[in-house]
């Protein structure tokens, strides 16, 4: 698995050496709400919400002094009015738990409304340099596919990842996976014939 995890990281850092998140912002704060609208909602939309909302809004105490209904209708378009709740209720808990300052362990962040452990992954790599694996779809997708994880959950999924990737490779491969995933690795019509990855991929090498 080494050998194979090895092989695939030097093809994703060929395939995608700049890779980065696709959502915008720009401090801790910023981050967590981007990333708490991006459930089930594409980067590109929740990029043309988030101005509005950190203008409104731009950090932690302004957030949690509102209502979610305040909130609801510069989001609505990202999903369910709960996104709203959580994202009010997570913040009047970091200014009464956290004295205003987002939690940097996946065991404290998880503790706040709406947060999950993908989430809490994605915070604190981005947010706080902290190397980590988030398992969204994409990710989920792809790397058992290829065959860096065998596992038809996320947390085993996330696990497994850990073990084949080296630690300080964590958060680059996470986005690489993701990118993958999103532009070429598709859910349902994966573009296998110019895919830079097929020649690693345990899913290609079982449908030639």
């Amino acid at each position: 698995m080494q050998a194979k995890a090895k092989g695939i990281l030097v093809a994703l850092d060929e395939l995608y050496p700049t890779a980065r998140p696709e959502l915008h912002f720009n401090n801790p704060y910023e981050t967590l709400v981007a990333v708490m609208l991006s459930a089930q909602c594409t980067d590109k939309q929740v990029n043309k919400v988030t101005p509005a909302v950190f203008q409104k809004y731009p950090d932690i105490a302004s957030m949690a002094a509102i209502t979610p209904q305040e909130l609801f209708p510069l989001v609505k378009s990202c999903g369910f009015h709960k996104k709203a709740e959580n994202i009010v209720n997570t913040c009047k808990l970091i200014e009464e738990k956290f004295g205003g300052k987002i939690p940097e362990s996946i065991e404290e962040l998880v503790t706040l409304p709406g947060v999950g452990r993908k989430t809490a992954n994605v915070v604190v790599s981005n947010a706080f340099g902290i190397p980590a694996i988030a398992v969204d779809t994409h990710v989920f997708r792809v790397s058992n596919r290829l065959g860096l994880a065998d596992s038809k959950d996320v947390l085993n999924t996330e696990k497994q990842l850990m073990k084949a990737i080296p630690r300080e490779r964590w958060s680059k491969a996470h986005h690489q996976l993701i990118l993958h995933g999103r532009y070429v690795c598709a859910a349902r019509k994966p573009k296998c014939a110019e895919c830079g990855l097929k020649s690693l991929c345990k899913s290609f090498e079982k449908n030639v």
